[in-house]
């Protein structure tokens, strides 16, 4: 099997798991399923991961991956046409916002499964996160040095809270307020961006 073909089927595999245990959990999708969701055979389950607690492994890495990379790139474009780390924080929040919308049942079980301790991915699930907050730490770090934002700020903490703080808001707005548009939200997180990380008082 080619590489290219190899990693179509694997996200093939991705998406078919993720909506399956998301609609009804781990214990319950069996790898028969997932081959039936996915269209191929059993044995092709089997010949991309050893198991389906390997399968699941490599969805966290290849889900969290997709939004690091996301982030990143979102900081990027920013930073390439001068804008300020602060702008750059923002940028991220929309970037993290639109990724949600783009992968609502992948989002959902990420977050179900950060309030797990029985499984044996986590160590791979605490990784995978930090390498998605690091990106946000990174930015909010270089603000403090171009002094953009006090030098008092706890950026690891900080850092955390906007990126949950995205999850969630993302989250409940599609649970509960779906009529609303992806810019009110965006606004909506970018004033608590602007009023309580930087101090300054967003512009209507």
């Amino acid at each position: 099997m080619t590489t290219a073909r190899r990693q179509a089927t694997r996200r093939k595999l991705y998406e078919a798991a993720v909506t399956l245990i998301a609609e009804q959990g781990f214990s319950a999708t069996t790898v028969d399923q997932i081959a039936e969701r996915a269209g191929v055979a059993k044995g092709t389950v089997y010949y991309n991961f050893a198991s389906k607690n390997d399968l699941f492994e490599e969805l966290l890495r290849h889900g969290v991956g997709l939004l690091t990379g996301s982030l990143r790139e979102a900081a990027d474009r920013v930073a390439a046409r001068g804008g300020s780390r602060v702008d750059a924080l923002d940028a991220m929040i929309r970037a993290g916002l639109l990724f949600i919308v783009r992968y609502p049942s992948f989002t959902q079980l990420y977050v179900a499964e950060l309030w797990r301790t029985n499984r044996t991915w986590q160590d791979t699930l605490a990784k995978v996160r930090q390498q998605a907050v690091a990106v946000v730490e990174q930015v909010l770090g270089e603000a403090v040095a171009a002094g953009e934002l006090s030098d008092e700020l706890d950026v690891p903490l900080t850092a955390s809270a906007l990126f949950g703080m995205v999850l969630v808001a993302a989250l409940d707005w599609q649970a509960f307020q779906p009529e609303r548009s992806i810019d009110e939200v965006h606004a909506a997180l970018s004033r608590l961006l602007q009023g309580r990380v930087s101090g300054a008082v967003a512009r209507p």
